[in-house]
């Protein structure tokens, strides 16, 4: 099942950007690294119940830009979001085989203590308190086949708009736009500066602020 939103969104940092860019590709990694430990025991025990030897995914969000998602996502100044389209994006997946997608399942300890989720499940449920990430994930897996690492292509009109870090400097925004631009294929890509923690319309409300006698 599926949000009725129409992009996905990848947060990452510049250098995995243009990876996409350049090579029109996003890439599944192994879970081995990542930060939340409880994702990765439950990803370790799918992947050896399963004896797989290969077990890469990526994790998307569903929701708009948000504070949570750039900072626990992409902290730095060098931070990217990656918009995707829902519809193109799915359509490529739908067939592939190994590959396994959908939106992550938000469950309570107390619920699952009673019913102990399935190793098929594994992949796809995250803890309750998680669940304003709206995450979605592709994973690929494969019983003999060893690599930490897979590249799939993505359709032509997939990257709908790049958003730069908040938190980069004013002073790089036009110079990095301009080289993502220049990269074949990508000078009709929406690309701006996220405003999240600088947003000039917001701040100047506060000029306008009423004095209602408190």
């Amino acid at each position: 099942m599926t949000s009725s939103g129409k992009t996905y969104r990848r947060y990452t940092n510049l250098g995995a950007a243009i990876h996409m860019l350049q090579t029109k590709q996003i890439t599944l990694l192994s879970p081995e690294k990542w930060d939340d430990g409880n994702d990765r025991h439950f990803m370790e025990v799918y992947k050896d119940k399963r004896n797989l030897q290969t077990l890469v995914a990526i994790c998307l969000a569903n929701d708009a830009d948000t504070y949570g998602h750039w900072r626990v996502f992409s902290p730095a100044g060098d931070g990217v979001c990656v918009v995707l389209r829902k519809d193109l994006l799915i359509a490529s997946f739908e067939g592939v085989p190994g590959v396994r997608h959908g939106e992550v399942d938000y469950r309570e300890i107390k619920h699952l203590n009673g019913h102990p989720p399935t190793v098929y499940e594994l992949p796809f449920l995250k803890r309750w308190p998680g669940r304003s990430e709206r995450e979605y994930r592709v994973l690929y897996e494969h019983a003999t086949e060893g690599t930490k690492a897979k590249d799939f292509p993505l359709p032509d009109g997939c990257i709908a708009d790049v958003v730069l870090s908040p938190w980069m400097p004013e002073s790089l925004v036009a110079s990095v736009k301009r080289t993502l631009k220049s990269i074949e294929g990508c000078s009709g890509i929406s690309m701006y500066q996220s405003t999240l923690v600088k947003n000039h319309e917001w701040t100047s409300i506060t000029d306008r602020a009423r004095n209602d006698g408190r």
